[in-house]
């Protein structure tokens, strides 16, 4: 036990076919406050319990049924219950979930104080135990925060500029190379879809780039990063209802994944040359938006229809895949809010997975299960290919068909990664729309932990 430790509570956490033999060990006093108060280790219900002083002497917290392993989620719901002291796992927990319980005390601690700070200036804090992995643990808080603040934040101080801004800070942290074309640069360098996407919004277009490599990496793989970077979407011209604007804030939810994943890989040395590319846009209507029926000219060099100026995240994401497809990179994963499709079929909590190699795509999904952060496996079924055919142009943005929408998209965007065999699509929300114990209502940083762990199995630590 360490010094804080015996300044600190004891906090026990069990499921509920346990607390009959915990009880069993306690005082007549503990047993009969656990009557009294009805505690059955419901999950995240917690109980204190005071001493004959009527001095905070221990906290229960009930973890409920045994099922699917321990996780941060377990955890999560615990820190706005206690009260605002010093507390220490009176148990011991194997490693793996010691590092679990360790994220969801933080992560259940996240507020998002930009523009209504909170009140109190204390809160429960929970020693970690010696056996978890905090160096993992401060670094995914750091990463999880970072991704969730970006997609928390309103368009209007988070635009393109404001987002460019965030990644030029990442990288500078962690001595990376930066550059961005934006404007009339992006037509210049042949990523002329990202810029008539953009182009109607007061802040203009740009391309994020950002580069990093370990000490000595020069022959290490690469890996690239593709995170869509819609700030506001509008719709454009095929404009939206009111409601299906409410949160397009988190358009950029793909971007923000990507550069917290970034952040996490940096901070832990991972063993690759990493590129991350960001399509920073707003889809904005004005006198130069584009229309729908317009053909756009792309980074890859085939022409793309555009049927609905609302499908623009495939055409900022086809420029920045086609770029990261010229290095030919041992990985490319993308991440996007894409598809309302993606919703309608799993739900706000699993993202879709698509991907070039079936065996990659089911070692990444067993990866992120372990990890509490699940995504689920979808076909890229070439059937429905042809679809996405025009009469004029080399391909349309979005299908003929009205089904299987998520999929027509994973189809869009595997035209423009040609070169490199290895390359993964998560569609994905960004947002939780429940409040739960530990898990308010808005940015969720989904994929980040399981695609770390993904990578760093894949590619290990320099």
């Amino acid at each position: 036990m360490t010094a804080d430790a015996v300044n600190s509570v004891p906090l026990w956490l069990l499921y509920d076919d346990e607390l009959d033999a915990w009880r069993g060990a306690q005082s007549p006093f503990i047993k009969a406050w656990l009557n009294e108060h009805n505690f059955k280790a419901e999950r995240h219900r917690v109980l204190l319990v005071p001493d004959s002083s009527g001095a905070l002497e221990l906290a229960v917290g009930g973890l409920g049924k045994r099922q699917g392993g321990l996780s941060l989620w377990h955890a999560a719901g615990f820190t706005e219950r206690l009260p605002p002291r010093r507390f220490h796992l009176a148990q011991q927990w194997s490693d793996a979930e010691a590092t679990q319980l360790s994220l969801g005390f933080v992560y259940g601690s996240y507020r998002f104080e930009r523009y209504r700070p909170v009140k109190s200036e204390h809160a429960a804090s929970v020693e970690a135990p010696l056996n978890a992995d905090q160096s993992f643990v401060v670094s995914a808080a750091e990463s999880l925060k970072m991704a969730r603040d970006l997609i928390n934040t309103p368009a209007s101080d988070m635009g393109p500029a404001e987002l460019a801004a965030a990644a030029r800070q990442l990288a500078e942290r962690h001595h990376a190379e930066y550059r961005q074309w934006v404007g009339e640069d992006l037509l210049a360098a042949k990523f002329s879809a990202i810029h008539a996407v953009g182009r109607a919004s007061a802040s203009a277009p740009r391309l994020i780039d950002i580069q990093w490599s370990p000490a000595n990496g020069r022959d290490l793989p690469r890996l690239t990063l593709v995170g869509k970077g819609v700030c506001f979407d509008s719709g454009g011209l095929d404009i939206k209802p009111g409601s299906g604007m409410a949160l397009m804030k988190k358009d950029m939810g793909g971007a923000a994944v990507a550069l917290g994943l970034a952040n996490l890989l940096m901070r832990n040395n991972i063993a690759a040359r990493l590129r991350v590319l960001v399509p920073a846009v707003e889809n904005s209507i004005g006198g130069n938006a584009y229309r729908p029926g317009d053909v756009l000219a792309t980074h890859k060099g085939l022409t793309v229809e555009v049927g609905n100026t609302d499908a623009e995240g495939r055409l900022v994401l086809c420029d920045a895949l086609s770029l990261a497809d010229t290095e030919r990179p041992d990985l490319i994963i993308d991440f996007a809010t894409l598809t309302g499709a993606a919703r309608v079929a799993l739900g706000p909590e699993l993202p879709a997975l698509f991907g070039s190699d079936e065996n990659m795509v089911q070692t990444l999904a067993r990866i992120a299960a372990a990890e509490h952060d699940p995504l689920w496996p979808m076909p890229l079924w070439t059937g429905y290919d042809d679809e996405l055919g025009s009469k004029i142009a080399d391909l349309n943005n979005v299908a003929a068909s009205g089904f299987a929408g998520a999929i027509f998209g994973a189809l869009f965007l595997k035209r423009f990664v040609t070169e490199t065999p290895n390359w993964l699509h998560i569609d994905l929300y960004a947002w939780n729309p429940k409040e739960r114990p530990g898990r308010g209502v808005g940015a969720e940083a989904h994929a980040v932990r399981g695609v770390y762990r993904y990578l760093v199995e894949r590619y290990g630590f320099a």
